[in-house]
This record gives C-alpha cells, structure tokens and sequence, in this order.
C-alpha cells in the first residue's frame, strides 16, 4: 500500500501528479479520496481560484478514465466540513459527495458512504467530535474513515 496524498489538494492538483502517482505505478488497488478541500478552499480561500462542482466533476471523471480496466477502483466520499450537519460547508459539500457517487457507478467502483457515516454519527453523537478544525481528522475520525472503507472493501481484499 502506497499512501500518495497531499494535504490540500483539491481534484486539479491530483490531476498535476496523476501520472506519476497513479497511472505509472499500475496499482492493481486504487483508493482515491477528494473533494473535502475544492469546497473547503471556497470558505477558507475565496479569493482563489475555485474548483465548482462541475469542473470537480470533469477534472476527476478525465482522471478515472485513464485508469486500466483492470484497475480495481474504490471511491471514498469526501467526510464533513465542520461538525455541524447543516453548516454552510456541509450544504456546499453535497453536490460533491453526488459526483463521486456518479463517478463510482460509471467506474463500477466501490463507494465509500463516508459522508454519510460521519453525517450520521455528528447526528446520533454530536458531542464527539470527529475534526481537530472542521475538515482535518480525530482519531474518532480516521476510525469512521477506516471502518467504512474495510465494511465496503471486504469482498476486494484478502487480509
């Protein structure tokens, strides 16, 4: 297992090393999770220049396509923006979390609900806090990530 994220980058910086973190290295496995910071850029950021849900969209169905077929694909959802399920960076996060949904049938991967279980859980226990600042995890938080990319991984990996 090789760990190629960056912090802060959003779909377009992904696009940048694709080639050389992905594609040239022929994994037979592939986890992508992205979308958290082209809306937290947009709160925290405005004055640069955004990723809108449409080019999120593009940038990342373009990415998915230069992928062998044979390349088993997991799509992870990107989490929450602050702990507060209708925070404005929650709202704006939803049409990101239906692109990777999108992408993950048009791409017969895996789709990791994330958003969902952390939306579920910020419901059910509200006084745990999943985010040291909104966006960046917990240790709860990483346990949410990890126990529902194993949950839906199951059948793809031998452990």
């Amino acid at each position: 297992m090789i760990n190629k994220g960056v912090n802060g980058h959003r779909v377009t910086d992904l696009a940048l090393r694709w080639k050389r973190d992905v594609i040239d290295l022929e994994p037979d496995l592939l986890s992508v999770s992205i979308g958290i910071n082209d809306v937290w850029r947009q709160l925290d950021s405005p004055g640069l220049s955004q990723v809108d849900v449409s080019k999120f969209e593009e940038v990342y169905r373009d990415l998915l396509s230069q992928l062998p077929t044979t390349t088993k694909l997991v799509l992870m959802e990107p989490t929450i923006i602050k702990e507060n399920p209708q925070s404005q960076g929650n709202q704006m996060l939803i049409p990101y979390v239906e692109v990777v949904r999108k992408l993950a049938v048009e791409f017969d991967a895996v789709p990791i609900p994330t958003h969902d279980v952390f939306i579920d859980h910020l419901t059910k226990k509200p006084d745990v806090s999943l985010t040291t600042d909104g966006v960046h995890m917990r240790k709860k938080g990483n346990e949410l990530m990890a126990k529902a990319w194993l949950k839906e991984t199951e059948s793809l990996i031998d452990l």
